[in-house]
């Protein structure tokens, strides 16, 4: 038996895996798009978006993935609602690449792999309850809506130290929670947290829990781990800045990744180490993670695949 080799297949489902399949798509590549676990990515998880251009009135996080979904399936993009489990990748210039989802083989010419990162929580199960109420892993994406109200960021590196500076120019008071007596934070960020008049640090000092009514945070519940004395913060949102760790644990060993796990591109390309293999959005960026971002990078893979593949022609 024959076995299909496509021309190109696109591992997630977020704004980055649907635009590289709208672009795919329109070149005539038939792409196969497989969703993954999380069909739409982390935007599933964000209740509005006011910062996509083109939708003035704002959308919701599902309903813009159900929207991009559909362009892409408009040009004949066929989406799987499957798990991509295991990957082997050729390394030879027109090499086929191997797919597993589950004991199903997928061969392809190109692969763009689009498989985001995922916010890393406490592990709290009040995290899970409030989020979407008040639990947020993103100041870029949500701040907005808490502003001149008070919020906590949890956190001690660079990415919390950000997130706190970013909120305190929007809202009344930033609460920063540190686990140890210090910052892991560079100095060049920790000198803007001090010096920005509103944000209060609280070393020593851990979220064990989160209190509200109707599902909206009101208080975060803090213990100071040297006292091991308890108490409550009264704030309406709860940021939670402890890193992003990037979906790429079935490439490890396989292609080049930096020291964070993330999967390293040649610069202003989606190039990945091995031919014809790209990578976009999230997976590759650790700096700005937004979803206008993810798809415009998503754009350049569909792009970069087109031409590696008319080159091997």
């Amino acid at each position: 038996m024959e076995q299909n080799i496509l021309d190109c297949v696109i591992v997630g489902s977020g704004p980055s895996g649907f635009t590289a399949a709208i672009y795919a798509a329109r070149a005539d590549l038939k792409p196969e798009l497989y969703t993954g676990l999380e069909p739409g990515g982390q935007l599933t998880t964000t209740t509005e978006v006011d910062n996509f251009p083109g939708y003035p009135a704002g959308i919701t996080g599902p309903e813009m993935m159900m929207d991009l979904q559909k362009q892409a399936e408009r040009f004949d993009t066929k989406v799987h609602y499957e798990m991509i489990t295991k990957a082997e990748f050729s390394k030879e210039e027109g090499g086929i690449h191997k797919l597993y989802a589950g004991n199903k083989e997928i061969l392809a010419k190109s692969v763009i792999i689009s498989t985001g990162a995922t916010a890393k929580y406490l592990g709290l199960d009040d995290e899970k309850k409030y989020n979407g109420g008040g639990v947020s892993a993103c100041a870029t994406c949500d701040g907005f809506f808490y502003r001149g109200k008070d919020v906590v960021v949890v956190g001690a590196g660079d990415t919390a130290a950000e997130e706190a500076t970013y909120l305190a120019k929007l809202v009344n008071k930033v609460t920063m929670l540190v686990r140890k007596d210090e910052f892991r934070a560079s100095k060049a960020m920790i000198h803007r947290v001090e010096n920005t008049p509103n944000i209060e640090v609280k070393f020593h000092h851990e979220l064990i829990g989160i209190e509200g009514e109707n599902n909206l945070v009101e208080r975060a519940v803090v213990i100071n781990n040297q006292t091991q004395e308890k108490s409550t913060v009264d704030v309406h949102g709860i940021f939670i800045a402890i890193g992003h760790k990037p979906n790429t644990d079935i490439f490890v060993g396989q292609i080049d990744l930096d020291e964070n796990g993330y999967i390293a591109t040649e610069k202003g390309s989606s190039r990945t180490n091995l031919p014809g293999v790209f990578a976009a959005g999230d997976v590759q960026d650790h700096i700005y993670r937004q979803a206008i971002t993810a798809a415009g990078s998503g754009c350049m893979a569909a792009m970069d695949a087109e031409k590696y593949l008319a080159e091997l022609n």
